[in-house]
């Protein structure tokens, strides 16, 4: 991480502080394509803020990726940050400001990071539209890293065990798999799919993976989930569109909320 931003996230993490009354928070959840009407089962936010009004934040760029930050105090008294938006590598502003609200949770206190994402299914012999599946591996193929320099990070467990083995007390019929991140924001095409069937890949985005890195440079668990909102290019026939994704989001809003909610709860 560079000067900068490490400045950038701690500003940002005084902001929230000062607009939200919280001196420090435990959790925070990033909320990907489709996932942003689940937010409402986390309960009623004491504060959201814009994005845009936040140092270093910018509005999003695509439809379905929201654009604030929700702060709430659970019941059980964790305090908890919630991303209703990201910014992506494809949006040309370079690797910092994708990893930024990650910096930004963990500046402010946060030491669990959940992330979620929209999916393509890479295995739908196992697979079904609207499946979650826990994230236990990723491929980076974005090109890009957040870190740069002799920081060495062991990323032999980047997706916490406990973490996982935590959502499956909640939901036993999870599966997991390993993400595989490309930059976009083009699809894949039906060869790179093939590709990275062979690989050892199960899903397929254009997020995620870069931010779970920043989150286990800065010290945090990372627990990940992908919402499966069609199979990859070439395994169905039918042509990808964004407004599937965000389709099955809100088909699926209710389930997948009531899950994070109960691991809120839990973590």
């Amino acid at each position: 991480m560079s000067n900068d931003a490490y400045s950038l996230a701690r500003r940002a993490a005084e902001d929230l502080r000062s607009r939200t009354g919280i001196d420090s928070f435990d959790v925070a959840l990033v909320m990907g394509s489709g996932w942003v009407p689940a937010a409402a089962a986390l309960g009623a936010p004491a504060a959201e803020i814009p994005l845009a009004e936040l140092t270093g934040f910018a509005p999003p760029a695509v439809a379905g990726h929201g654009g604030t930050v929700r702060a709430l105090t659970t019941e059980s008294g964790k305090n908890v940050l919630i991303f209703l938006g990201r910014t992506h590598l494809y949006e040309g502003r370079g690797v910092d400001p994708v990893v930024h609200g990650v910096r930004t949770a963990a500046a402010a206190g946060v030491r669990t990071l959940v992330l979620t994402n929209a999916a393509g299914g890479l295995r739908p012999e196992t697979q079904k539209v609207g499946d979650a599946v826990l994230i236990s591996d990723h491929i980076n193929m974005t090109g890009a890293n957040p870190i740069t320099g002799t920081t060495f990070i062991d990323l032999t467990e980047v997706y916490s065990k406990r973490l996982r083995a935590l959502a499956k007390e909640i939901d036993p019929s999870l599966q997991e798999g390993v993400y595989v991140a490309f930059r976009g924001p083009t699809y894949e095409t039906p060869a790179e799919i093939r590709m990275l069937r062979t690989l050892g890949g199960d899903m397929v985005g254009m997020s995620t993976v870069l931010e779970a890195v920043a989150a286990r440079e800065a010290g945090l668990d990372v627990l990940g989930i992908s919402l499966v909102t069609n199979p990859g290019a070439g395994l169905a026939g039918e042509p990808l569109n964004h407004e599937e994704v965000l389709e099955v989001g809100r088909a699926t809003a209710e389930r997948m909320g009531v899950l994070l909610a109960q691991l809120v709860t839990k973590l």
